[in-house]
């Protein structure tokens, strides 16, 4: 049968009897406030709260202890509930509703004032809180999909500036203790039903803490909740908790927020749960939830010794100050599957999105901004910087859109394969991109010889200038990639980097633009590199092109080059057939290549093209300053300069295989090596780096 919501409200606490001087006001589990400063009368009520039925004659009230004998005032704060005597006699009228029956004593000399009391609700038993919810699709269609869970229960939090009320437990007040303290709320759960946590209103002094057993949904519909002393929300439930975002939603935290604990309980963040934390919301609407943390105790906004996930239908924004901590972080792993992410913040060593594991991106679209610098850190006992996005094992992409800006002193836009993780594991998986489009800037400098690279991923050790171990392969097989650094490296892979489709664009100003600790191996897809600090493309094994279309340009002089394998170690750099490459700035010495390489003069700042005889097969942008380039690709017969374009371009405006007409040709020469044309720094016979 149906049943009425039943609200049970406590009113504000009440304190007397001494000045603000005189005082530091404690809160007592029963709702009582207490002088610290003078002693402790010790009265309170055997419960805090007790739930009846209209009509029910056996039950019992709570009582009152009061060892000292004090003379005290009784109230009721709705007298056609239950009315209570100048004696303390409780009278239960036959009526619905909900009361707060205190009672206060005035204070001595030697004892504090205080005011305890408890919450007594009256139902008729027509509603209990039992319904039968289902939600929008999150779009994912698994166990993570809140569609796929029933639920059999709703209980509504309402916050205000009096404190908060809680209504549809009472039919199961035996497994779900309900503790209200102003606008806290503490509910322990332990029954089997699947349990809605509907919470709305606003509170500047509050807090929901959730313990239970079972998987939940927490509904955050129209909710402002700010606790100045830790979580706004603390789920201490290790089960699936659905996070159902309705309309507009905040969370925040106080900058002198302590995030005291007890016993073996931790709080890692505004938002925090011990299980999955699972984000999405209704199909229409506009639903946002924005998280704030402002503490300085390296607090996170959102935090989840599990994992954390994004799903369809939600927005949902961080912002974390300059003393907390990361925007979101996870034990487990970081998924974004669809929905909208935005995330700033701003203190040193802290990331945007930090995993233990992995970092997977299918969908949504992110926007991450950093800004905080390097620090020591005690734990791992060296200094540490930022990251827009880290994970310990491995990132991958197949979807989505993921922008990442971050101006730190030693940033790193994306971060992947951590040496603790594989000390730990014994091994790294790859790191891969096979759909989406992510776009990242630094622009830091280098800071206690941590430097701000785009993307780096895997680690490496050395003794000397020799590197005697590394791990962290990256497979590029689709999407869009566009990273830029000024002051390092833009894209490294500490492993093996390996391209077979999508587009690559990188761009350094002070270092290599590409660099992969192991080999460079290119068999399709678009890569522009571009550096004017050192090489634009540098393997530390061999380096080979045998299919795909790559544009390298190193303007940093000799030695550098466009394209660099590690010759010292007696590694090279192939072009295989099927390669279409374009080079500025020169070859490595020593290049061995399958298909003929020339010298092609072009136009600086403008498109340029590569033909067949009979067609165009592609052409490229040449940056402004570069004219003469070094080129090979299948069946190549002449080149063109001033050509133009359709609409259809690739790698970030550099590439284009159609749409291609006009300009004039220009004939080829045997390519000799050298910086920019014949002479340098290149390839058989040119000058090149010593053995």
């Amino acid at each position: 049968m149906k049943k009425v919501l039943v609200s049970l409200l406590l009113p504000a606490l009440v304190l007397t009897g001494c000045t603000k001087e005189e005082i530091i006001k404690d809160e007592t589990d029963n709702g009582s406030t207490q002088d610290t400063t003078l002693e402790d009368p010790q009265i309170s009520w055997s419960s805090s709260s007790l739930i009846i039925l209209v009509d029910q004659e056996d039950f019992e009230l709570p009582t009152l202890n009061n060892p000292h004998g004090f003379a005290l005032t009784y109230a009721s704060s709705d007298s056609a509930v239950a009315t209570i005597t100048a004696d303390g006699t409780v009278t239960v009228l036959n009526k619905v509703g909900a009361t707060s029956i205190s009672a206060s004593f005035a204070g001595n000399d030697t004892y504090a004032a205080r005011t305890v009391s408890y919450s007594l609700v009256v139902t008729d038993g027509s509603d209990d809180g039992a319904v039968a919810l289902s939600f929008d699709s999150a779009g994912s269609g698994d166990d993570d999909d809140i569609s796929n869970t029933g639920f059999s229960r709703l209980v509504t939090v309402t916050y205000s500036s009096d404190g908060a009320s809680v209504s549809g437990y009472s039919a199961v007040a035996d497994v779900m203790n309900v503790s209200v303290s102003g606008a806290r709320v503490t509910i322990n759960y332990s029954g089997a039903e699947n349990v809605v946590y509907k919470l709305s209103g606003s509170s500047s002094n509050g807090q929901f803490k959730l313990y239970s057993e079972k998987k939940q949904a927490i509904w955050l519909s129209g909710l402002s909740l700010t606790n100045p002393d830790g979580a706004a929300i603390d789920n201490q439930s290790g089960k699936r908790t659905f996070i159902y975002v309705d309309g507009s939603n905040t969370l925040s935290d106080g900058s002198s927020a302590a995030y005291a604990t007890s016993g073996d309980e931790d709080m890692k963040g505004v938002l925090f749960s011990e299980g999955q934390l699972i984000f999405s919301g209704p199909a229409n609407g506009t639903n946002k939830l924005t998280v704030t943390a402002n503490n300085a105790k390296s607090k996170s906004g959102i935090a989840s010794d599990d994992y954390v996930r994004m799903l369809a239908n939600a927005t949902v924004s961080v912002s974390a100050g300059t003393g907390a901590g990361h925007g979101i972080k996870a034990n487990d792993y970081v998924q974004l599957s669809d929905g909208t992410l935005d995330i700033t913040t701003k203190a040193a060593m802290k990331k945007g999105i930090t995993s233990d594991d992995y970092v997977l991106v299918e969908g949504g679209t992110t926007t991450i901004t950093v800004s905080g610098g390097v620090d020591y850190d005690d734990e791992d006992g060296e200094y540490t910087g930022t990251a827009g996005i880290k994970a310990d094992n491995y990132f991958g992409m197949t979807g989505g859109t993921v922008t990442i800006t971050n101006t730190g002193s030693g940033g790193k836009g994306l971060s992947a394969g951590s040496q603790d993780f594989y000390s730990t594991n014994g091994s790294l998986t790859d790191s891969y991109i096979s759909g989406g489009t992510l776009t990242i800037k630094t622009s830091g400098n280098e800071s206690n010889d941590v430097s701000a690279k785009g993307v780096k991923i895997g680690w490496s050790t050395k003794s000397g200038n020799k590197v005697t171990a590394s791990a962290g392969n990256v497979n590029i097989s689709g999407g869009s990639i566009v990273v830029s650094s000024s002051k390092s490296e833009a894209f490294e892979a500490k492993g093996n980097l390996n391209i077979s489709g999508g587009s690559l664009y990188a761009s350094s100003n002070g270092d290599d633009a590409i660099n992969s600790g192991g080999e460079l191996n290119i068999t399709g897809g678009y890569v522009y590199a571009y550096s004017s600090a050192n090489d634009a493309m540098d393997a530390n094994h061999d380096f080979t092109l045998s299919g795909g279309y790559v544009f390298a340009v190193c303007t940093a002089g000799s030695p550098e080059v466009a394209m660099d394998a590690n010759t010292e170690e007696r590694y090279s750099l192939y072009i295989n057939n099927g390669a279409t490459v374009v080079a500025y700035g020169g070859l490595e010495n020593g290049y061995s290549a399958s298909q003929t390489v020339y010298s092609m003069s072009g136009t600086a700042g403008s498109w340029n093209a590569l033909y067949n005889g009979s067609s165009f097969i592609a052409a490229f942008k040449a940056p402004s300053g570069a004219s003469s380039f070094a080129v090979s690709a299948p069946s190549l017969s002449s080149g063109y300069k001033g050509v133009s374009v359709g609409s259809t371009t690739y790698c970030n405006d550099v590439w284009a295989t159609s749409g291609i007409s006009g300009g004039s040709s220009v004939s080829l020469s045997t390519y000799s090596g050298g910086q920019g044309g014949p002479g340098g720094h290149g390839g058989p016979g040119g000058g090149g780096r010593p053995w």
